[in-house]
């Protein structure tokens, strides 16, 4: 192409560009960025789509009339708040290192249990289905909150004490509250039989029961579940829970309802595979005692104690934080005397050296640079090497 051709591309790139400049009033903003939080961002978007989750859940809950007009609007008045809270803490729990793999796949394992679901393909549509969200955005949004409970427990919670005396006024005065159903704890290990043939299914009852014994004498259920297991719960050392009486499939029930805690069944044959289970606690009908409740009566005491300490600490992240909202949108956790106004980009002036400063940082063969976080008396510093 010669040099014409070449100035003519570029004229017409040129035109191309600014007709689309000059249609731009014509276009329509699907979405936009209403806060800045660090390195994340909430956009509109969001803001809409929790609104609507907020309607829908107080609906479910059969919420209506002058209550949930006022719950609604409490709600929503607070929905950045909250959007901007998680996402401190997430990043807060992401800069601790906090890893809550193990906690996630025990909900998701749960999750699908209590969904009878066994394939995973059709487990992922039923959340689709049930929550409205893609998969990966319903795991997504549970490991963040778990996350967020781990690093309020580890940066909050661990300051706040609790007395013996405190436990047990609770208890003597709430001993109604601990009365309690019958229930059964099991872990398991599941052998599956799916898309085997007779061979297959005869080699994996054999497994079952070689597993077993080993149970049986003594080796760890919770190892032998994460090294043979092919149920979810593999990677939690095979943990269920607990399942009051009529809870479990009636063949499970028989099996499991009169062993003591510890024992092991043989493997029962199940439509997906042989299970094994394992008792870990069995405990009965009537008021609990005071050491079973102790952790329960701990959380609930809590409470009260913890929702002024964790605002505190909300508040110290958000003075650490860079944080910029854009106007018509308000935190209502805001720290006093933040100021977290909307700047864009084309109203931040880069900062300015002296002669002598920039000759001396050349002598040391390098350039520093300093940008203040606006809002904030926090700086961010940076070098690369002078030429």
């Amino acid at each position: 192409m010669n040099r014409n051709n070449n100035m003519k591309a570029v004229c017409l790139i040129f035109l191309a560009f600014g007709s689309m400049v000059l249609a731009a009033d014509n276009y329509t903003v699907v979405d936009q960025i209403v806060a800045k939080v660090n390195g994340d961002i909430v956009s509109q978007d969001e803001i809409e789509r929790l609104q609507k989750e907020n309607a829908q859940e107080l609906k479910a809950q059969g919420i209506s009339g002058l209550q949930y007009q006022q719950t609604l609007e409490q709600r929503d008045k607070d929905i950045l708040r909250d959007r901007i809270d998680e996402l401190l803490l997430v990043q807060k729990g992401n800069e601790l290192n906090i890893n809550v793999d193990s906690e996630v796949s025990k909900y998701m394992a749960n999750v699908q249990r209590q969904s009878g679901i066994t394939d995973t393909d059709k487990f992922h549509d039923w959340i689709r289905q049930q929550s409205g969200k893609s998969y990966e955005d319903f795991l997504s949004e549970a490991k963040n909150a778990i996350l967020t409970r781990q690093v309020v427990g580890e940066e909050v919670g661990r300051h706040i004490s609790i007395t013996e005396k405190e436990i047990e006024d609770y208890y003597n005065a709430h001993k109604s509250e601990f009365i309690r159903d019958e229930k059964v704890f099991l872990s398991e290990i599941l052998i599956s039989t799916e898309g085997k043939n007779a061979a297959g299914v005869a080699a994996a009852e054999k497994k079952a029961k070689e597993i077993q014994a080993e149970a049986a004498r003594g080796e760890r259920f919770s190892d032998l579940a994460r090294d043979n297991s092919d149920a979810a719960t593999a990677k939690d050392g095979g943990v269920l829970g607990g399942y009051k009486k009529g809870d479990l499939a009636p063949n499970i029930e028989s099996a499991v309802w009169n062993l003591p805690k510890g024992a092991v069944t043989q493997p029962i044959k199940l439509p997906t595979g042989f299970e094994i289970f394992k008792i870990d606690d069995h405990t009965k009908q009537g008021l609990a005692p005071l050491a079973d409740v102790k952790t329960d009566i701990e959380n609930i005491l809590y409470g009260p104690k913890m929702q002024p300490k964790v605002r505190e600490y909300l508040t110290q992240l958000r003075r650490q934080a860079f944080l910029q909202i854009k106007p018509g949108f308000v935190d209502t956790g805001a720290a006093p005397g933040q100021d977290t106004r909307w700047q864009e980009v084309a109203q931040l002036k880069p900062e300015t050296v002296t002669k002598a400063e920039v000759e001396q940082k050349t002598r040391h063969k390098r350039l520093l640079w300093v940008i203040p976080i606006p809002g904030t008396e926090t700086t961010v510093t940076g070098k690369s090497s002078s030429r």
